[in-house]
């Protein structure tokens, strides 16, 4: 007769086991609660978590490890601009929405690494003004970072809330439907996409400067190698545009491609308006003056470093002067300025002319009879020109499967298209690695077979091995 014994432990897990049932019932039947809640994690991760890693990085270069060789700060800015090119580039050709914004914080903390690679590389060649300037770029993209990229993850969490979908495929139109979310989600594209007058123009700017500085360097290795590096940094910049250009159209703009869609309202909680609106503003503050953070920041490399900006300019509310005002310079409320004179006299002279007035009427429908959401561009057609430069960078699965009928089958009746873009690691690492981990967790599963004795007999083993290693 086998006497079963309960495992230690069990009515603990258990307990949690029903907790969680009982939690996911409960969100179930009072959907009011809000599915956004379920972006806490994402938004925690990407905002906070990633921002651990960094800090640990370099606390370990620039604190402890003391002596600093350029070879190690080749080898970080190699690393960095493989995770954001390859981040950006996994980025465009996800069609969901979360796991889009999350190969994007692979982007851009591969940009952080490349900054603070250069940095290392400045450091070890004995350039200390040039370091701050590097440490103090990478810092402010990390705090850029976590503004813009919270923005879009709260931005999602309230799409998701009203149209319970995160697919882009079957979004479109929400601009009329949800016209203040599709402005605060506006902000967040623009200051993600590196465009003047939002925070995160200011961070890839300075970025870029640090680069630029390579004429200083004596090492040719270098001199060759950092101006490929600014490139790769450049095309990166240039695929995030194109891929927000992409996550904005298709979800915002044209017409609604789903029923819910359609149907979509603004949301009513103030709360979830007021925390996007507090981001949004705080991406177009730190946009304008940027000299508030770098000010701080400089603090911060005074302390770690012991050196500062090499212009005292660079802390200045109007200018931004990195390494000199006549090497290169950015105003950021001149530009405002600028932007705002160029929008009064547009609106002026629009509305001087009543022919020129902006009207609404029906879209142009070439003549087909109308216009439908199937003629719209989806996710994989706007992506498809970079798809097939950057073909080796997925494993693509095309399939076009047509029907044809008559006497020479030239009569095509039907046509199916499937694409399917996989990543690489997933199969190559991470794949293997889940297979692996589900096979030695059934293996170890066999231990606990709820027999006493089988455990009596496992602790009187390991008596006896511990006695024999202790004699």
């Amino acid at each position: 007769m086998n006497s079963r014994c309960p495992i230690k432990g069990w009515n603990s897990w258990t307990s949690l086991a029903n907790t969680w049932l009982n939690f996911h019932n409960n969100f179930e039947k009072a959907p009011d609660i809000g599915k956004s809640t379920f972006f806490v994690p994402a938004l925690l991760m990407s905002g906070v978590m990633l921002k651990v890693a960094l800090y640990g990085l370099i606390r370990f270069c620039f604190d402890l490890l003391g002596e600093v060789h350029w070879q190690w700060g080749v080898v970080l800015l190699g690393l960095g601009a493989l995770s954001a090119l390859g981040g950006i580039l996994y980025a465009l050709m996800q069609p969901n929405l979360k796991r889009l914004l999350a190969y994007s914080s692979v982007e851009n903390i591969g940009i952080i690494f490349m900054i603070l690679g250069l940095a290392m590389i400045f450091q070890a060649l004995g350039h200390p003004q040039l370091v701050a300037l590097g440490f103090l770029a990478a810092l402010f993209h990390a705090f850029n970072h976590a503004l813009f990229k919270n923005l879009l993850f709260l931005g999602a969490g309230v799409i998701q809330h009203q149209i319970h979908e995160l697919n882009i495929e079957l979004m479109g139109g929400l601009i009329k439907r949800m016209p203040h979310t599709s402005k605060l989600f506006l902000i967040a594209c623009m200051s993600i996409s590196s465009l003047p007058l939002f925070n995160g123009f200011v961070s890839e700017w300075l970025a870029f400067q640090t680069a630029l500085q390579v004429d200083v360097l004596d090492n040719v290795i270098l001199r060759s190698l950092i101006p490929v590096a600014a490139a790769a940094l450049a095309l990166t910049a240039a695929l995030a545009a194109a891929c927000f250009v992409k996550v904005y159209g298709l979800m915002f703009l044209g017409q609604a491609r789903s029923r819910p869609c359609a149907k979509a309202l603004e949301i009513d909680d103030k709360g979830m308006l007021m925390a996007m609106s507090l981001l949004a503003g705080l991406c177009f503050l730190f946009g304008i003056f940027p000299g508030l953070i770098i000010d701080l920041l400089n603090n911060v490399s005074r302390q770690i470093l012991g050196h500062t900006l090499p212009n005292d300019a660079a802390a200045n509310w109007l200018w931004l002067a990195p390494v000199s005002a006549h090497q290169a310079s950015y105003a950021a409320p001149l530009v405002l300025v600028g932007v705002l004179i160029a929008g009064a006299v547009s609106f002026w002279y629009l509305r001087r002319d009543p022919a020129m007035k902006l009207r609404k009427s029906n879209t142009w429908d070439c003549g087909f009879g109308g216009v439908t959401p199937r003629m719209q561009y989806s996710c994989a057609a706007f992506s498809m020109p970079l798809r097939q430069i950057f073909s080796k960078t997925w494993e693509i699965n095309e399939q076009i499967d047509g029907q044809q009928q008559g006497a020479t089958a030239q009569k095509v009746t039907d046509i199916h298209y499937q694409l399917h873009i996989q990543d690489h690691s997933w199969t190559k690492i991470y794949h293997p690695v889940e297979l692996g981990v589900n096979r030695l967790a059934r293996i170890v599963g066999r231990i606990q077979t709820g027999n006493i004795r089988v455990y009596l007999g496992y602790s009187f083993a390991t008596l006896i091995f511990l006695l024999w290693v202790i004699s």
